[in-house]
């Protein structure tokens, strides 16, 4: 019998979670975009998708009302609940994506091990047009024109995300 808590098990979910500073803006959006590629894939029974925020301010918290009207105007699901990110939960993880380089920063200081660190990556990086421009800019203090660029630079990310956690599941030889 496998261990389904073994992140090594093949049969293991393969968890992605998105990282912003409340949860309540730029990780929700990620979490809910990148879910529905994943559905898309094919891979919903495969991937695990979730989100978090560094800080716990909005726990409990639904999403921003613009977050939730940007996504919901582009056919995305608006639902959530904002949470804090633990320590402990790097265990149970695949992939911590970070919103921005502060939020990586802070990961990778809470990361338990190295190893834990090196889970934690900048959405960004997986869009090729980024260039060195990593950083989704949080659009909370600004109007929805930057809820609708946050959401461009969630979906520009998000083919090159779901290509790397493709090939993570295959290499566990679960898809």
């Amino acid at each position: 019998m496998t261990d389904p808590t073994d992140p090594l098990d093949p049969t293991t979910v393969f968890r992605v979670c998105f990282v912003c500073t409340g949860n309540i803006c730029r990780s929700p959006m990620a979490e809910s975009v990148f879910r529905s590629h994943i559905e898309e894939a094919g891979l919903g029974n495969l991937v695990e998708v979730d989100s978090a925020g560094t800080g716990g301010w909005h726990e409990g918290d639904g999403a921003d009302p613009r977050t939730v009207s940007v996504l919901e105007a582009h056919g995305y699901d608006g639902e959530h609940a904002a949470r804090q990110f633990h320590a402990s939960w790097f265990g149970r993880l695949d992939l911590v994506i970070a919103l921005d380089s502060g939020h990586l920063r802070d990961l990778r200081r809470l990361a338990p091990t190295s190893m834990d660190a090196q889970k934690v990556r900048l959405l960004r990086a997986y869009d090729p047009s980024a260039g060195g421009d990593t950083d989704v800019p949080d659009p909370y203090y600004g109007g929805m024109d930057g809820f609708e660029e946050c959401l461009d630079m969630v979906e520009a990310a998000s083919p090159g995300l779901l290509a790397a956690v493709r090939d993570a599941v295959a290499e566990r030889g679960a898809a």
